[in-house]
C-alpha cells in the first residue's frame, strides 16, 4: 500500500508536430522530473537486432534498411503515410512493443511525479495510463515553419502528419493545462518551471 501511495503521478505531455513538446520535456527533465519519450521508445523497438526491425524489412524489403543495418525512418514514413493499410500492420506490430517499453521505464520514476511524452498522446489512447494531460500549443502555421526549418522534410509530408495527428481543437479540449508556445525558447523553460513548481504541489496529479 506505501508503495502505491509514493509511486509517483503520471503528466501526459503532448502537442502537434513543431510545438515544442521536445523542448519542454527537456527542460523537465533537467529539474529532476523523469521524463519517458514515446519517440525515443519507438526508436528503440526497431533498433538492430531486434526482432520487429526483422519483420518491417521482411515485409517492405532490404530498401527500408541503411547500409549499416539501422531502419530507415525517412523509407518508412513515406511508406505509412501514403497507405493506410500498411500503416495499420506496422502499428498492430509496433504499437504493443512501445507500449511494453514505455510501461517499464515510468515503472522505474523516482521523482514527485514523471512526464510522458508522445506526439500521438490522444489518438493512440495513451493518456489512459497518465494521471493529468498537458497539451504544447502553437498555431499551425508557426508549427509547420518550425518543422520545415528543422527537418529535412518536405512541405507535403508536414500536411500528412498533420492529418494523421488530432486537431488543435480535440488536444486543447482534453487539455487540463495548456502552454503557448508562440515565443522564444526562454518563454517556453519558464513556463515549465512555474507548471513545475504547481505539479510538485500535486498528489495523483490533482490538486
Amino acid at each position: 500500500m506505501t508503495d502505491a501511495v509514493n509511486k509517483p503521478w503520471i503528466l501526459g505531455l503532448t502537442g502537434g508536430i513543431g510545438s515544442g513538446k521536445s523542448a519542454a520535456a527537456e527542460r523537465f527533465a533537467e529539474l529532476g522530473i523523469h521524463v519517458v519519450d514515446a519517440d525515443q521508445a519507438a526508436r528503440w523497438v526497431v533498433e538492430p537486432g531486434r526482432p520487429a526491425l526483422a519483420l518491417l524489412a521482411e515485409r517492405f524489403g532490404a530498401s527500408l534498411l541503411q547500409a549499416d543495418g539501422s531502419l530507415d525512418r525517412a523509407a518508412l514514413r513515406t511508406i505509412i503515410f501514403a497507405d493506410a493499410e500498411q500503416r495499420r500492420w506496422v502499428e498492430r506490430l509496433l504499437h504493443p512493443l512501445i507500449a511494453e517499453a514505455i510501461s517499464a521505464s515510468l515503472a522505474t520514476a523516482q521523482s514527485a511525479y514523471a512526464v510522458f511524452v508522445s506526439p500521438l498522446m490522444i489518438e493512440s489512447g495513451q493518456s489512459r495510463i497518465t494521471q493529468r494531460l498537458l497539451v504544447i500549443d502553437a498555431p499551425e502555421a508557426l508549427r509547420v515553419a518550425r518543422t520545415l526549418a528543422r527537418d529535412n522534410t518536405s512541405a507535403e509530408q508536414v500536411q500528412a502528419i498533420l492529418k494523421a495527428q488530432a486537431s488543435r481543437e480535440e488536444r486543447l479540449r482534453v487539455a487540463d493545462d495548456v502552454l503557448v508556445n508562440d515565443g522564444d525558447l526562454a518563454s517556453l523553460r519558464a513556463g515549465v518551471e512555474r507548471l513545475h513548481l504547481f505539479y510538485l504541489t500535486l498528489r495523483g496529479g490533482q490538486p
